[in-house]
């Protein structure tokens, strides 16, 4: 009889009894045990954007770059250019590409005092360091992963004054928008950044992975409500925010998941990785066989669901849905597709795509619905 083994055990945040306690349901999401909600997904939704809701994201991966070749090191590894940050605390976001200008990750990258600090995906942890790594070799540099932070992600038109109010520091109230800072005294080693996946304003706070609980339930006496993993989707989509292994992922360009704007062209003697395969892409961006990201919105029946096909008039080829649901905000189905360029796709033009082999007709929209809020 063949030995049987067990599934490997899923990681835990230090906020996981936490979760329990509270009711949170617990599902796999990359390895880690995460909670996707506490009762009501769509009531979570609407707390963050009318009031204030928290999630924890500590399973997000923080990389912490330092050495004199550091600002060298993260020119050639990231898309855009850390050049850009000359003010202690700013981010930037990026692309992390391949030779083939495919997206390894997407990622935060802040300027510290030490150096650089980088947040990537929970789910591509192991070979964002095993890139990352190989990519140093030439470089004086040192790469420095920080498992012992937790992140707590707290967003809503009412988030920034209730964390300022919870730590005590009503100058974080003055903290500029993708702007971080590191804290003193009682909270040394936390670091609170104007940064969010949720199309509201709010903070991303990395601390100490054991002052995570207090933290939290300080929070939520203040009023602060528990969200998870499900409405930050939702969130998330409705701000038309890229989820990765979705609109991007090693074979898909920054130039078809609507991130050409986070490639830094300028200076043009600036090479970094998958920069001639861009160039070539975008030389033949307006060509048939290109695709594009978009918007789709169905305002009569029927949810749009990732992976659904996308019909274009006029065309052969087919696009495809890479994230759908229910607009809790809106009311409606929207999602966000990978469709070809040409006639036909132009915002306000309309598609169809296939539910269950029937084809429902949608409209193209901008690849952003909800911000701070209100319908764009």
């Amino acid at each position: 009889m063949a030995e049987q083994t067990s599934p490997t055990p899923l990681l835990e945040t230090p906020l996981a009894d936490t979760h329990r306690a509270l009711g949170g349901k617990l599902v796999d999401f990359g390895g880690w045990a995460m909670p996707v909600n506490y009762g009501s997904q769509i009531e979570e939704h609407h707390q963050v954007r009318r009031h204030a809701g928290m999630f924890d994201v500590s399973h997000m991966t923080v990389v912490d770059v330092t050495g004199t070749g550091a600002k060298a090191y993260l020119q050639y590894l990231l898309a855009n250019d850390v050049a850009k940050l000359t003010q202690l605390g700013k981010a930037l976001y990026s692309g992390m590409l391949n030779h083939e200008g495919g997206v390894v990750d997407d990622l935060i990258v802040y300027l510290t005092d030490f150096g650089y600090r980088l947040v990537v995906n929970c789910g591509t942890r192991a070979k964002d360091l095993a890139w990352m790594a190989t990519i140093a070799e030439g470089f004086t540099v040192e790469i420095h992963e920080r498992p012992e932070l937790a992140m707590i992600a707290v967003q809503g038109p009412k988030a920034r004054a209730l964390v300022a109010q919870v730590l005590n520091n009503p100058a974080l109230l003055d903290l500029g928008i993708f702007v971080g800072q590191p804290l003193s005294g009682a909270h040394a080693n936390w670091f609170v950044a104007r940064t969010g996946y949720t199309g509201e304003d709010g903070f991303e706070i990395m601390l100490p992975g054991e002052q995570a609980v207090a933290f939290w339930q300080a929070l939520q006496a203040a009023g602060v409500s528990p969200c998870g993993l499900g409405a930050r989707d939702t969130l998330r989509l409705e701000a038309g925010m890229n989820l990765y292994g979705h609109e991007m992922d090693d074979t898909v360009s920054p130039l078809a998941a609507n991130m050409g704007w986070t490639i830094a062209w300028a200076p043009a003697e600036r090479d970094f990785i998958g920069r001639a395969a861009l160039e070539a892409q975008r030389a033949a961006q307006k060509a048939a066989g290109t695709d594009k990201l978009v918007g789709l919105a169905l305002k009569g029946r029927g949810v749009l669901r990732a992976d659904y096909p996308v019909i274009i008039q006029g065309t052969e080829r087919q696009g495809v849905i890479t994230s759908g649901t229910f607009s809790p905000t809106l009311g409606y189905s929207i999602a966000l597709a990978r469709i070809p360029t040409g006639s036909g796709t132009e915002v306000g033009a309309k598609a169809a795509v296939l539910i269950r082999n029937s084809p429902v007709e949608v409209e193209i929209v901008k690849p952003c619905f909800v911000r701070l809020g209100q319908p764009v």
